[in-house]
C-alpha cells in the first residue's frame, strides 16, 4: 500500500461514524479539483472502504490512486445526506461521478401570465416557476405545434417576442392579415385581450365544446360582414380543433385511475447499467427514457447509484414532475426518498412500491432496460464503446471521460477568437463551452503562439480533460504536445483529419476512401480510420464541427462589431446611445440598407429621421441606385 493511502486511511479513522458526504480531492496545475462526491450512513466506515487493503474493482482503484486528499459534511439523517450529495454534485460536476444528461423530451404549450399580453409558446424546456402555465407535455404525433398556430390566430394573440412587440411604433402584417389585435399599439384592451386569452386557456383545460362555439360565433359573423375568405379559415380552423380535442379527451380517460406516474427499473450488466423510466401523463403511456452508466463495485454500489440518480434526473429535469414514481425499494427507503425529494424538487411526489397492476407495469420497465442494454452492446452503439476504443488506441490505464477540443479563427489577422468544447461520458457538456478573445498578432496567423494564449488561460481554471482532441494532422497534434510540455502537463492528445487523397489509397493492405476521417495518434505510424468503430467517429467528429461552428460564430460577431461600429463613427449625431439601439435593430447587410427609404431606414433603425437622412447619404455614396 502507498504511503499516501496509509496517511489517507490514518486520517479516515478519525472520521464521525455520523451520516454525511465526503468529497475526494487532488490538485493538478496548482488547482484543487474534486473527484468524487459520496453520501454514507457512516461517513468512517465508507471512506475507510477506499483505502483498506480489500479488493476493489479497477475503477476504484484508479480512483483511489488520484486522490490526494478528502473532505467530509455531516448530516442529521440520511435524507438530507441524499438531497446534499446531489447539491454537491451539481455545483462541483466532480470527473467520477455519473452526470445524466436528459436528451429527449416532449412537447408543452408555455403561457407566462406575468407578461401584459401573455403569447403561447411551444417549448420542449419549459420554465417552472409563478404564474406560468404549463399544459403538456403532449405525445409525438399530437400536432400540438400547429394547434398552438392555430388557437393564436384563431383568437387573434400576439405571437411576436417581447422585444419586437416594445420596437414596434405600428402594427405589423399580421394585423392587417387579421390575424392579430396589435396589442403592441394598444389597439386592444388588456381586458378584451385576456378574454381571448382565457378562451385558450379552457381549451387546453378540457372546455373545449364552448370555446368551439365562441369560434363558430365569429365565423358567421365574419360571413354576415362577407368576409369570406376570413369565416372560411375559421372554418377549417374549427375542425382541425375538433379533431385535436377528440384524441386529447380520449386520452384523459384511458385509464380512470393513476393519471400521472412514472416507474423506473434499472438492470446490471456485464459493464454497464441501464435504467429505464416509463412516464404516463394525463391517463396515457406518453414514451420512455434510457440511461446507462458504468457499473458500481457491487450491487450496493449499484443500488445507491440508481437511487442517486432518482434525485440528479428529478431535480434536472425540465418536464412536468409526476405525482408519484413507483421503484423496487424497501419500506425504510421509500419513506427516506420521499421525504428527501420534497425537499429537493419542492414538490409532494409520492414514491411507492410497485404492487398489483403497477406490478407488470414495473416488469416491462425492468425489462426494457435489460433489452436495451442487449440490443446497444450487440449494435457496437453509445458512447462508452467508442471512448473504450480511444482507450485502447492511446493505451491508457482508465476510459477517459471528459474529452476537449479547441479550435482558433482568423481572417487575415484580424479578430482571432478561439472556442473551448467539452464532452463528457460521449456527449456535449455544453456548460463548460468557452470562448477566448486573443490577441491581435504583428505577424498575423501563428497557430503556436495562439494555442499557447488559449491553453496558458485554459490552465488557470483546473478540471483538466483526459484527452485532448485537436483539429489537424500531426503538425497540429506536434505544436499542441509542444504547448503541453511547456506548462509541464502529460495529457494523452489526437488529431482528426480527413484524407487527402484524390483517389483511394492503401493503409496496410486495406482500402480508405478520401472522404474517410482518420484519427491522427502520436508515435503511431498509420492513422486510425475512424469509420471502423462509428460511436468514436461520431464523437471526435462532432466535437471537431461543434469547435468550428462555436468560434467561428464569436469570431463573425467579433469582425461584425469591429467593423459596424468604425462604419457608423463619422456620422454626425450618432453616439453611443444611439449606436446601440441601431446594433440591436440592425439585422440587414449595409447593401440591403441602402435599399430602403429614409422613412424605412428610420423605423428600420429606430432612429430620428435627421440621423437616418446622414445614414442614407453615406449609404447613397458606398451604394449608388442605379
Amino acid at each position: 500500500m502507498k504511503k499516501n493511502t496509509l496517511q489517507l486511511l490514518e486520517k479516515a479513522k478519525h472520521l464521525p461514524t455520523k451520516s454525511g458526504c465526503y468529497l475526494m480531492k487532488r490538485k493538478r496545475a496548482g488547482v484543487e479539483e474534486i473527484l468524487y462526491i459520496g453520501k454514507a450512513k457512516n461517513l468512517r466506515a465508507r471512506v475507510s472502504s477506499y483505502f483498506n487493503s480489500s479488493e476493489k474493482s479497477p475503477k476504484t482503484q484508479i480512483l483511489v490512486s488520484h486522490i490526494q486528499d478528502f473532505d467530509f459534511i455531516m448530516t442529521k439523517t440520511d435524507a438530507e445526506a441524499y438531497i446534499l450529495e446531489n447539491n454537491l454534485i451539481k455545483k462541483h460536476i466532480p470527473k467520477y461521478n455519473i452526470q445524466l444528461k436528459d436528451d429527449k423530451s416532449y412537447p408543452y404549450i408555455q403561457i407566462d401570465l406575468n407578461e401584459k399580453f401573455p403569447r403561447l409558446v411551444y417549448t420542449r424546456r419549459p420554465k417552472r416557476k409563478k404564474k406560468v402555465r404549463l399544459f403538456g407535455p403532449f405525445t409525438t404525433g399530437s400536432n400540438i405545434h400547429k394547434i398552438s398556430r392555430i388557437l393564436t390566430k384563431s383568437f387573434t394573440l400576439r405571437d411576436c417576442s417581447i422585444e419586437e412587440m416594445r420596437r414596434r411604433k405600428r402594427p405589423c402584417l399580421i394585423y392587417q392579415m387579421r390575424q392579430c389585435s396589435a396589442p403592441c399599439v394598444d389597439y386592444i384592451s388588456r381586458e378584451d385581450y385576456e378574454v381571448d386569452l382565457n378562451n385558450v386557456i379552457n381549451f387546453f383545460e378540457g372546455r373545449s365544446s364552448q370555446v368551439l362555439k365562441t369560434l363558430e360565433e365569429r365565423m358567421f359573423k365574419e360571413a354576415e360582414k362577407e368576409h369570406f375568405e376570413r369565416a372560411a379559415e375559421i372554418r377549417d380552423s374549427i375542425e382541425e380543433l375538433k379533431e385535436f380535442s377528440k384524441a386529447y379527451q380520449k386520452q384523459n380517460v384511458e385509464l380512470s385511475t393513476e393519471k400521472d406516474f412514472d416507474i423506473a427499473a434499472y438492470h446490471v450488466g456485464e459493464l454497464e447499467v441501464d435504467i429505464s423510466i416509463y412516464m404516463m401523463r394525463s391517463g396515457i403511456l406518453l414514451g420512455h427514457k434510457n440511461f446507462h452508466f458504468g457499473k458500481g463495485d457491487s450491487d450496493k454500489e449499484n443500488h445507491e447509484l440508481f437511487q442517486t440518480f432518482l434525485f440528479q434526473y428529478y431535480s434536472n429535469t425540465k418536464e412536468k414532475l409526476p405525482s408519484r414514481i413507483y421503484i423496487d425499494e424497501k419500506k425504510n427507503d421509500l419513506a427516506m426518498i420521499s421525504e428527501a425529494f420534497k425537499e429537493v424538487v419542492d414538490e409532494e411526489i409520492e414514491v411507492q412500491k410497485p404492487i398489483g397492476k403497477m406490478k407488470s407495469l414495473y416488469e416491462l420497465t425492468y425489462d426494457h432496460a435489460k433489452e436495451h442494454q442487449r440490443f446497444r452492446v450487440k449494435n457496437m452503439d453509445g458512447p462508452w464503446i467508442g471512448l473504450n476504443k480511444l482507450k485502447e488506441l492511446l493505451k491508457l490505464k482508465e476510459t477517459p471521460k471528459i474529452l476537449e477540443c479547441f479550435d482558433v479563427a482568423i481572417w487575415q489577422g484580424k479578430s482571432p477568437t478561439a472556442s473551448q468544447i467539452v464532452f463528457r461520458d460521449g456527449k456535449p457538456d455544453k456548460t463548460q463551452y468557452r470562448y477566448y478573445h486573443l490577441e491581435e498578432r504583428p505577424e498575423g496567423n501563428n497557430d503556436f503562439a495562439m494555442m499557447r494564449e488559449v491553453l496558458a488561460r485554459r490552465l488557470k481554471k483546473g478540471k483538466l480533460p483526459d484527452v485532448f482532441i485537436v483539429d489537424g494532422g500531426k503538425g497540429q497534434v506536434s505544436s499542441f504536445l509542444a504547448v503541453l510540455e511547456d506548462f509541464e502537463l502529460d495529457i494523452p492528445v489526437v488529431g482528426i483529419a480527413k484524407i487527402k487523397t484524390s483517389k483511394s489509397e492503401t493503409f496496410k493492405d486495406k482500402e480508405v476512401s478520401s472522404s474517410d476521417e482518420r484519427l491522427i495518434i502520436p508515435n503511431r505510424i498509420n492513422p486510425y480510420i475512424l469509420k471502423k468503430t462509428p460511436s468514436l467517429m461520431r464523437i471526435v467528429v462532432q466535437m471537431r464541427d461543434e469547435a468550428h461552428r462555436f468560434s467561428r460564430k464569436l469570431h463573425h460577431k467579433k469582425e461584425k462589431d469591429r467593423i459596424f461600429t468604425s462604419w457608423f463613427d463619422d456620422i454626425e449625431g450618432i453616439g453611443e446611445k444611439t449606436l446601440k439601439t441601431i446594433h440591436e435593430n440592425m439585422d440587414l447587410t449595409l447593401k440591403e440598407l441602402a435599399q430602403l427609404s429614409l422613412i424605412e431606414i428610420s423605423h428600420k433603425l429606430n432612429v430620428k429621421e435627421s440621423i437616418a437622412e446622414r445614414i442614407q447619404l453615406k449609404l447613397l455614396k458606398e451604394f449608388p441606385q442605379k
